[in-house]
């Protein structure tokens, strides 16, 4: 094959397959990847947001629980407090029964499975219901709390005997027959005999003078009436999809004593366990657990939390959560409709844009096999009509005309060769002297998009930053909740935990700053310097506290000027503590402010002087730097940078004077505010 055959047939390959990736490219490859992208988001945001609405919801059953201990408390504190008991407690009716009667009135109205007087002796005055002893554990906290003269609630974990020491009947309601359950861990147990009990007892005195407690309390095993209040109250109306379904559960250690959610059909799943991976997680660790569970027979979007019995251990667990299924079924059957949307584009598409991209390079080979004859030396070869009247077809009229022009000229040539060596030779130079042009700007160029990607790398850092810290903060905030009192045994490690987490904060706003100035411009007002000053010191009163500098100020300001404040007193703050470092043995600082004009401009001077180090014109030339501080230990070194693009945003100016030895000086001068702004 000669060499312009395979020139043709190389030019017909590249044409024909550029052409068919500019159409094919965008629809096969780039709008899939956007797709995926796109539904990888939308997949883990919807995970997110599931994962949110359950701890939603576990919030709200724990503040319905805690209501419930409220309305226990309350109801315990009216019945000692109320006219009639202290009436037949006065009487000595507990001798007849007659205040006997009124407890289990009392108990049978307000939902108490017992309701007894116990002395300060330990053994039980009277009772609502018949006990099977006459002294009961009165070890309790909240009973001691009671007998001590402070009234409790709080829930706790019964013993059968304890429980049978009250009657036979609640010792035989809080059995329950343990159910396998998958992925739960192993146990040679068959029943759970304990019961979980929410009591309170309130302080009281009798008559003859001595101490005694009011005890009353709800046996929570099989009690269908709590969990189902719960439930009806965070998953009433509640937007789930069709098909899932809320559920509340109470668990003794890992077994269920009290749930809505069902094992099958009619009958709910008491007696079952809670997964391994769960119990591990909320009762040895002590976590509050947020994800996917496998719960009973499917999986549920679940939240755990422990529950704490009135010793403030980990007794038993509160659960709230909804069938995963229809949100799994939901977002697959999004995914494919997309799939399916996509796929039907795509077959509607493609062949129009195949047709379209013949209609082109068709044309484009015509003008190659010509281009490839006339550099055999046929200058008389032409393309001709194309059909086209797009523009392709107008290059191809262009094309045509130009190898018209190629041939008339052809003879002036040869006359030009002379002329065009000496012009070649003055070009050459001017070339040289473009070439130096070019590669100053192209420097400068490269400068310029280096500091822009700084700025966008600075911005993307900052961002991805505060996503963790805000973590962080927030996971800190639930262990401190989660330690309870505990947490005073960690305050050191806690305080410096939220001291290093703000200090990374506020190198992060330095970072957006810095990078996005525009989006950190604040809300502009008129005022008085004097104010800010005053408003500022306070800030910074700690360091000075620290250090023997003496603060002098004069105010001689008395034009407004307009200003963001919170920046104005960021830049005065940055000033402030600069200066601070830099009189280390002490000295004086003087803040002085006076009216100035600048270039026939009226405005205000705010002058910040210490008796510091100071500074070599070395580095006064790099402080206004970007990153440049002369701190090896601390600071980003965007204080002073910021503070000009604050300072010089509003129409003013921030310079320095200082010498090594005598101190420094900072002057940031401000235009007067125009009063019709």
């Amino acid at each position: 094959m000669s060499e312009a055959a395979a020139s043709i047939a190389s030019g017909r390959k590249s044409v024909r397959y550029r052409l068919l990736a500019i159409a094919l490219v965008p629809m096969l490859v780039i709008l899939p990847l956007l797709l995926g992208i796109s539904i990888y988001r939308w997949n883990a945001r919807f995970d997110a947001m599931a994962v949110s609405k359950v701890n939603d919801d576990l919030t709200i059953a724990h503040q319905s629980m805690a209501r419930i201990r409220e309305t226990l408390a309350a109801q315990l504190a009216s019945l000692g407090d109320s006219a009639r008991f202290h009436e037949l407690l006065l009487k000595g009716s507990h001798a007849d029964g007659a205040l006997a009667a009124f407890l289990k009135e009392t108990a049978e109205g307000r939902g108490f499975d017992f309701l007894y007087l116990l002395g300060e002796d330990g053994q039980v005055v009277v009772s609502g219901y018949p006990m099977a002893s006459a002294s009961v554990r009165r070890d309790w906290p909240i009973i001691a709390a009671a007998l001590a003269g402070r009234s409790g609630t709080g829930i706790d974990v019964f013993a059968p005997e304890e429980l049978a020491a009250f009657s036979s009947e609640l010792a035989r309601r809080a059995r329950i027959e343990l159910v396998p359950t998958p992925a739960s861990a192993p146990t040679i147990l068959t029943e759970e005999a304990r019961g979980l009990v929410l009591q309170s007892a309130s302080a009281l005195t009798l008559p003859d003078g001595r101490r005694a407690a009011l005890v009353g309390g709800m046996l929570l095993n099989r009690n269908l009436a709590f969990v189902d209040t719960i439930n009806d109250l965070i998953y009433h109306d509640a937007g789930l999809p069709e098909g899932s379904r809320g559920t509340v559960t109470l668990f003794l250690g890992d077994v269920r004593i009290s749930t809505n959610v069902r094992l099958f059909e009619g009958r709910r799943a008491i007696g079952t366990r809670v997964s391994e991976a769960v119990r591990s997680a909320v009762l040895d660790q002590g976590r509050t657990w947020l994800d996917s569970a496998f719960v009973v027979n499917d999986w549920y979007v679940s939240a755990y939390q422990p529950i704490l019995d009135s010793y403030g251990r980990r007794v038993g667990m509160l659960y709230a959560g909804f069938l995963k299924r229809p949100f799994t079924q939901a977002k697959r059957e999004t995914l494919l409709s997309i799939a399916a949307a996509f796929l039907l584009a795509v077959a509607a598409t493609v062949p129009l844009l195949l047709t379209w991209a013949r209609g082109i390079f068709r044309p484009l080979e015509r003008m190659t096999g010509t281009i490839a004859r006339v550099e055999g030396g046929d200058l008389s070869a032409r393309t001709g009509p194309v059909g086209n009247r797009d523009e392709v077809g107008q290059v191809a009229l262009h094309l045509d005309r130009l190898l018209d022009l190629v041939q008339e000229r052809d003879v002036q040539l040869s006359r030009w060769n002379e002329e065009l060596n000496r012009r070649v030779e003055e070009r050459a130079l001017k070339l040289q002297r473009a070439t130096l042009q070019l590669e100053t700007a192209t420097r400068q160029l490269v400068m310029s998009e280096k500091l822009a990607a700084i700025g966008e790398i600075t911005a993307g850092i900052a961002h991805e930053i505060n996503n963790p810290i805000a973590v962080m903060q927030g996971n800190l905030e639930v262990i401190r909740d989660l330690m309870g009192k505990n947490a005073e045994k960690a305050g050191t490690e806690f305080r410096l935990i939220d001291e290093q987490m703000h200090r990374i904060t506020e190198i992060v706003t330095k970072l957006l700053q810095f990078a996005k100035p525009q989006e950190y411009a604040g809300y502009s007002e008129h005022y008085a310097v004097a104010g800010i000053i005053s408003d500022t010191l306070p800030l910074v009163q700690h360091l000075l506290r620290k250090t023997a500098i003496a603060v002098e100020r004069e105010d001689r300001a008395l034009r407004p000027i307009m200003m963001n404040r919170t920046e104005l007193q960021q830049v005065l703050v940055n000033l402030i503590v600069n200066a601070i470092h830099a009189m280390s043995q002490g000295g004086r600082l003087a803040l002085r402010t006076f009216d100035s004009d600048m270039d026939g401009r009226p405005g205000v001077a705010i002058a910040v002087a210490d008796t510091g180090t100071g500074m070599t014109p070395d580095v006064i030339g790099k402080i206004f730097d970007p990153f440049f501080t002369t701190k090896t230990r601390e600071g980003t070194g965007l204080g002073l940078s910021i503070s000009q693009m604050l300072v010089t945003r509003q129409g003013g100016k921030i310079s320095v004077r200082s010498e090594p030895g005598r101190g420094t000086t900072f002057t940031i001068w401000m235009p007067e505010a125009d009063e019709g702004a």
